[in-house]
């Protein structure tokens, strides 16, 4: 399944070719929000390959997302949705937009977590990186760099006002603060080209990374596929659906 897809078609196929994963096996799209670095290449995937979209009513209703109707398959907080092995859940998030996501995919023993364009933590999303392998979290901006940088003050405040994007000091708080002992990969994610820099991003959060593998995602060029597995230890308690047996062949991929 694929979480968003703000590039074109024609770039998403090529990306998963480079990593020889084929289109044809994506049985589903979820989408997070409606803003076009999100959904802007999902009615073209979608329409070719004849793939499912989950999206929310809102969401949808607040895009200009020509999407098949056969294809819309409506979603709600908290809804979990089997796709094959592959349970996948939303929850809300503050960004602003008419009904922002985040998920949480998950088969029987692992749980990786897809957050991104959010303004600031919140229990939603701390309960829910508390049981993940491996998550995306957003990294947008440095603090200092966009309080100095170009843009007009109107979209850094926006940014900034709780309902935009988290900052690299943010993360980092969320990370240092609740990641579980067995979040063996973070994808530092969503970056400003702007306003921040990937070797700032790395270098700030591997001195304190730990045993966490910390991979900094491009904004023009696919991560390599990784392997997730489940790490042994002591049973956990659930969050909703979500299984928190830990079993160490067991193992889900992503890039």
């Amino acid at each position: 399944m694929l979480v968003d897809g703000g590039i074109s078609c024609r770039e998403t196929e090529k990306r998963m070719k480079r990593l020889g994963l084929s289109i044809k096996k994506v049985k589903a799209i979820f989408v997070t929000h409606e803003h076009g670095d999100h959904i802007h290449g999902v009615p073209g995937l979608s329409k070719k390959h004849q793939i499912p979209v989950y999206i929310t009513d809102r969401t949808l209703q607040n895009s200009s997302a020509d999407i098949r109707a056969h294809l819309i398959f409506p979603f709600r907080a908290y809804q979990p949705i089997k796709i094959g092995g592959l349970t996948i859940t939303g929850f809300p998030k503050f960004h602003d937009a008419a009904d922002p996501h985040s998920f949480i995919v998950s088969n029987e023993h692992v749980n990786i977590g897809v957050f991104t364009d959010m303004g600031r933590s919140c229990d939603h999303l701390t309960r829910h990186f508390k049981q993940c392998h491996a998550a995306f979290l957003e990294s947008n901006y440095d603090e200092e760099m966009l309080e100095f940088g170009r843009y007009p003050m109107a979209l850094k405040n926006r940014i900034r006002n709780g309902n935009g994007h988290l900052s690299n000091k943010q993360a980092l708080e969320l990370f240092l603060t609740h990641r579980p002992s067995f979040l063996s990969h973070l994808f530092l994610s969503h970056l400003s080209r702007d306003n921040n820099s990937p070797k700032l991003v790395r270098d700030l959060f591997q001195k304190q990374a730990g045993s966490t593998q910390i991979i900094v995602a491009s904004r023009d060029r696919e991560s390599q596929l990784y392997h997730i597995r489940s790490t042994p230890g002591p049973m956990r308690k659930p969050i909703r659906s979500f299984s928190r047996n830990t079993v160490s062949q067991s193992q889900l991929s992503l890039f």
